[in-house]
C-alpha cells in the first residue's frame, strides 16, 4: 500500500457527500398499497384530533405571572420607577437632537429584578 492510497483512504473516510447505496424496495401489489393509504389517512385524523386536544390543555406558564407580580412589587419598585422615566423621556424627546436614546439598560435591570425576585417562588410552585 503506497502514500497515495492512504491519502485516498483518508480523504474518502472524511467526505461527507460519498456515495451511499442502498437496495432498492421490493415490488408491492397495488391492493396492497392501496389498503395501507386508507390506514394512513385514518391515522392522519386521528393524530390531527389528539394535536387539537393538546393545543386545548396547554398549561399557563407560573414564571410569567409571577414575574409581572414582582415587576410591580416594592422589591422591583426603584427599578421600575427608573424605566417609566426613561420610556416618558424618550417619548417626549424630540428626533431634531440627532441623539437617541433607548431604555435597553433600565429594561434589562427591571427584568433581572423580576426574575430574581420570581425564582424562589417558581421554585416552590414547580416542586
Amino acid at each position: 500500500m503506497g502514500v497515495w492510497d492512504v491519502i485516498t483512504d483518508l480523504v474518502e473516510a472524511a467526505t461527507p457527500w460519498s456515495t451511499a447505496e442502498a437496495e432498492a424496495p421490493p415490488a408491492e401489489d397495488k391492493e396492497t398499497t392501496e389498503s395501507k393509504d386508507e390506514g394512513k389517512a385514518e391515522d392522519a385524523d386521528e393524530e390531527e384530533a389528539e394535536e387539537e386536544e393538546e393545543e386545548e390543555e396547554e398549561l399557563e406558564d407560573p414564571k410569567e405571572k409571577l414575574e409581572e407580580e414582582c415587576r410591580n412589587s416594592k422589591q422591583c419598585a426603584p427599578a421600575k420607577h427608573h424605566f417609566d422615566e426613561c420610556v416618558e423621556r424618550v417619548t417626549n424627546a424630540s428626533d431634531d437632537d440627532g441623539e437617541s436614546e433607548d431604555c435597553v439598560e433600565e429594561f434589562f435591570h427591571l427584568a433581572h429584578c423580576a426574575t430574581q425576585c420570581a425564582a424562589p417562588k417558581l421554585w416552590s410552585v414547580l416542586k
